[in-house]
Parts: structure tokens; C-alpha cells; sequence
């Protein structure tokens, strides 16, 4: 299981990075997302990768940790909100400047 985590990981990350240093603004916001993504399988496997574990403390004698949990649910609104706001951003400067380059170029 934690292989395939970190397998999951690495390729999200590297997809992401990827897509961020593409010169239009669609492919930013995509790298963006699963970057986003990575960040948060990243801080599910932080609560111990269990399965079947309740994740209230002292109701049995393995629990999983809600911290981690609730980081991740925090991050995935944030992230939401933060790609709402990318996507208006990049149709604003696509109508303004006529063109979905990150830096305004035509090329």
C-alpha cells in the first residue's frame, strides 16, 4: 500500500511540475491541481495508512489520526476555491491580452 502511495505521489508531483512550466495558462492551472492533489495524498498517508480503523480515540486499540483527515478536508475547499479563482484570472487576461500565454506573448 505504500508503495503504491509513493508511486501515486511521484507521479502526480512530476505531472504537475510538468504541466507548471508549460507556456499556457490552461495547462498552469491543471499542474496546479495535482500538485494539489499530491499535497493532499500526502497528508492522508501522514494519519497512518489503516483500513477499517475507527478514527475516534479509545474506541479500540488502533485508531487512525482525524488530524490528517481534517487537514485534507480544509485543503481540498482551499484548493477549490484557489482553482475557481485561477480559472476567471486566466479567461480575464485570455479576453484582455488575446492570447493564453502565462506572460502575455504572442508566439
Amino acid at each position: 500500500m505504500e508503495a503504491l502511495f509513493a508511486v501515486t505521489l511521484g507521479i502526480l508531483s512530476a505531472s504537475g511540475v510538468y504541466l507548471l512550466l508549460r507556456a499556457r495558462t490552461f495547462p498552469v492551472v491543471m499542474g496546479l491541481t495535482l500538485l494539489s492533489y499530491a499535497v493532499n495524498l500526502f497528508l492522508f498517508a501522514m494519519g497512518r495508512l489503516t483500513s477499517g480503523a475507527p478514527a475516534v480515540i479509545g474506541r479500540s486499540a488502533e485508531y487512525a489520526d482525524p488530524l490528517p483527515q481534517a487537514l485534507v478536508l480544509t485543503a481540498i475547499v482551499i484548493g477549490f476555491a484557489i482553482t475557481a479563482f485561477l480559472l476567471v484570472l486566466s479567461l480575464r487576461g485570455l479576453g484582455e491580452l488575446k492570447s493564453d500565454h502565462v506572460d502575455g506573448e504572442q508566439r
